[in-house]
């Protein structure tokens, strides 16, 4: 009698994780596509915020948030339950119909890990010991050519120290760009059918606090706390 239990169990198991991935791709607030979910190739001490319909349910290291967001998938399947990485908004999907225990021993798969080997690693060759570079095509016209290599240590030194540079100057625009980025990945996600979505977003790119702040105002209290959050560099001057 009891492997007919089992068996019905697993079977329900499934069919949860089917309702709740079919919920996730049909949850579009505002008609608007979802960001692509990011295949979870992290670490479990990421930190990231779940979100169970408009409640917050944690915030904090990948491992203790997922065990939340499955108590959260359990308690109420029909609520799809999202979980954001804080640095950059994007959704990690995770098999939160799996027991807690095989969901914790799924994070800690060397392979899901963001230190897994993407490729397998090159002999050594001859010469001077890798310095952590990593050779890329770049296509440039003659005249660059011929200005790096006059320069001191060769085109390739010459080249990170422009780029060094460069990072340098725009260091405030790179943190604003990716703090928009961020919140209005975030807003598409969660926010799209709210009042005022659009005005918060051209706002957000205008860069107008003022006006972002009035029309995110009487979105539900988790939702709009997390956007302030996320939004926090994209008004720094």
């Amino acid at each position: 009698m009891r492997a007919p239990a089992r068996s019905s169990c697993a079977s329900s198991r499934s069919a949860r994780a089917a309702e709740h991935n079919a919920c996730l791709s049909s949850f579009n607030p505002g008609n608007i596509d979802l960001p692509a979910r990011r295949s979870a190739v992290v670490s479990p001490s990421l930190r990231c915020t779940a979100f169970s319909g408009n409640y917050r349910i944690a915030s904090g290291e990948l491992r203790h948030v997922a065990l939340k967001a499955k108590q959260a998938f359990d308690a109420h399947p029909e609520r799809p339950v999202l979980v954001f990485d804080d640095a950059d908004a994007r959704t990690l999907e995770l098999p939160l119909e799996l027991p807690p225990a095989d969901l914790l021993a799924w994070l800690s798969r060397p392979q899901r890990l963001g230190e897994a080997t993407a490729e397998p690693e090159r002999p050594r060759r001859p010469g001077r010991p890798k310095l952590g570079v990593v050779p890329r095509e770049v296509t440039l016209l003659p005249r660059h050519w011929e200005w790096l290599a006059a320069q001191p240590g060769g085109a390739s030194v010459a080249l990170r120290r422009l780029v060094d540079a460069a990072r340098k100057v725009s260091a405030g625009d790179d943190r604003r760009r990716a703090a928009q980025e961020a919140t209005y990945r975030f807003m598409q996600a969660m926010a799209g059918n709210e009042a005022g979505f659009e005005d918060a977003a051209r706002a957000l790119y205008a860069g107008d606090d003022g006006r972002f702040q009035a029309c995110i105002a009487r979105w539900p209290d988790d939702l709009r706390e997390h956007v302030e959050w996320l939004a926090t560099d994209a008004f720094v001057a």
